[in-house]
């Protein structure tokens, strides 16, 4: 392929040979957002269209907020790797991908700049409106990845995308003392714990130990919705965080 159309019209195409099509006629329920993790916005571009990489993205978004489209949303990016959400194997299939420059924790994690949040933003509320994608259904590579993936990190703004219609999200509690699971615990409340984790769509098996798994679920679902401390513990704040997000979710999805 030469060419095609871009589907979101403030976006420059630039072709990317890494796809191909969506498998098991899976449609696309899911947006994942991930940081590049390289020094310069131009290079992480230039390597998604690399045929010597074997990853590509459907979407690039500069430090500027310029937007590049890559691959089409009709056929399968090759952005999410072995990953899982809710059921889902093959998330490159049921998703479309948006890459953000950034440099990443290698580079520091330095913040992301206000004008590439508000282009990820009106990309996003695009996307999701053409798609009909759920507020629960945008997540990030280390949501569908946990110990794999850390992007697109812990100072990706949210909150704030979640005020202007992209994403779920509630207010997190505040880090606090009192009880907490951590690794090595044993029992019900580890139970619960992970009960409660694979109900939102994290892949954890529910076996009551706080093994390795465990941990790496919740540092991820902290990386994103609890950020002010991301180390693997289930504290007090991260609990109760996990029941406010598991509270706000559409009637009946709770439960299933």
């Amino acid at each position: 392929m030469t060419g095609f159309v871009v589907d979101y019209a403030l976006a420059e195409p630039r072709v990317s040979p890494n796809f191909g099509p969506r498998r098991e006629n899976l449609t696309i329920d899911s947006l994942i957002l991930h940081y590049t993790g390289m020094p310069t916005g131009e290079g992480a571009e230039a390597w998604l269209c690399d045929t010597a990489s074997s990853v590509s993205s459907h979407y690039i978004v500069h430090e500027d907020g310029r937007v590049v489209q890559m691959v089409r949303e009709a056929d399968r990016a090759w952005h999410a790797g072995q990953s899982f959400w809710r059921g889902c194997r093959d998330m490159n299939s049921c998703s479309i991908g948006i890459e953000i420059v950034n440099p990443g924790h290698d580079g520091g994690l330095p913040p992301f700049a206000d004008d590439q949040i508000e282009a990820v933003i009106a990309l996003s509320r695009d996307i999701i409106a053409r798609n009909e994608i759920a507020p629960e259904r945008v997540l990030g590579h280390s949501d569908i990845a946990p110990g794999r993936k850390v992007d697109p990190g812990e100072r990706f703004p949210w909150g704030p995308l979640a005020e202007a219609g992209v994403g779920h999200f509630v207010a997190p509690a505040p880090v606090q003392g009192g009880r907490f699971l951590s690794a090595g615990d044993l029992g019900e409340p580890v139970e619960a714990l992970q009960s409660m984790l694979a109900l939102y769509g994290y892949e954890v098996e529910i076996n009551a130990v706080f093994d390795d798994r465990t941990k790496q679920v919740v540092e991820a679902f902290q990386r994103h919705f609890r950020q002010d401390r991301v180390d693997g513990v289930a504290d007090r704040s991260t609990i109760e965080t996990l029941h406010r997000l598991l509270s706000a979710l559409p009637a009946g999805l709770a439960t299933r």
